[in-house]
């Protein structure tokens, strides 16, 4: 992994000017709206190319699935691979990037090994309190975490908040009773699923302002492989469970990696008891 290592500290150095610019000039960034209705900006494309640049840079060869690579056809390099494949989501969250007052936004890499995830790394560039960034890196093999450079406490006690993001129109009817019942606190509205994911495996409360609380579970359907990713390694490094709304493994394989967009139906990571909650609380 040291090359792995030796990748994540070049990508810090190499993306934070880069946001620093960008947000320093937001009033003149032009937005587009995707056809999936989410934000696509000049920023997205020059964090994309620096990533996948930097990751050629140490394997020329390497399939890579980014989200602005704007495939319509299946992924015939992905059916071609070994298993090991490189997840570039460049900016997650690009609507709370292009807003001068949000700092849920951050950049992903994850590389799959044996088509699952074995590394991560997110860089949140205004997190922290102060506006300071925030890195993450996971090592799934060896239940290795680390935040800025150290590894986190473990998370011993439950926080009473839930994500659940949702799109409009969604029904939720059995969830949200079952979540008042419980007396749990939901957040709904969509910013970064990755950094929601990052908030259900470590609490990172002491680390923002105000403090962003830690999520108990982490839910959504129709999840995009790159928002979920990074997420998925995390959560193989401290431990949780990750499954589909009826319970069932996820399923990354080279046929559903091999799709233009890979997305999962559904995805629910937590600990156990919390995973086990949930599905009884949709069974209703």
């Amino acid at each position: 992994m040291s090359s792995v290592t030796s990748l994540w500290a070049t990508l810090e150095d190499q993306l934070l000017p880069v946001f620093s610019d960008y947000r320093a000039r937001l009033a003149d960034l032009p937005v587009e709206v995707k056809a999936d209705r989410t934000l696509l900006t000049e920023a997205d494309v020059v964090v994309q190319d620096l990533i996948v640049g930097a990751i050629r840079e140490l394997e020329p060869g390497a399939v890579v699935i980014a989200e602005e690579d704007e495939r319509t056809e299946p992924r015939a390099d992905v059916q071609g691979s070994d298993g090991r494949v490189w997840v570039v989501d460049p900016i997650d969250g690009t609507a709370e990037f292009v807003r001068a007052d949000r700092v849920e936004f951050c950049s992903v890499v994850c590389l799959l090994e044996d088509w699952q995830p074995a590394a991560a790394f997110i860089l949140a560039p205004e997190l922290a309190a102060g506006r300071r960034p925030i890195v993450i890196t996971a090592d799934a093999p060896g239940r290795e975490v680390r935040v800025a450079g150290k590894q986190p406490e473990p998370v011993r006690e439950p926080s009473g908040h839930v994500s659940a993001t949702r799109s409009a129109g969604e029904d939720r009817t059995n969830f949200d009773a079952a979540a008042r019942r419980a007396g749990l606190a939901v957040k709904s509205r969509t910013t970064s699923q990755t950094i929601d994911m990052v908030r259900t495996a470590l609490d990172l409360s002491s680390l923002t302002a105000p403090a962003l609380p830690r999520f108990d579970l982490f839910w959504r359907r129709s999840q995009k492989l790159w928002d979920g990713a990074a997420g998925l390694c995390l959560a193989k490094a401290t431990g949780l469970r990750s499954c589909t709304e009826e319970g069932e493994e996820l399923s990354l394989n080279p046929s559903f990696l091999s799709a233009a967009t890979p997305v999962f139906p559904s995805e629910i990571t937590g600990r156990s008891e919390a995973v086990d909650w949930f599905l009884e609380a949709m069974r209703g």
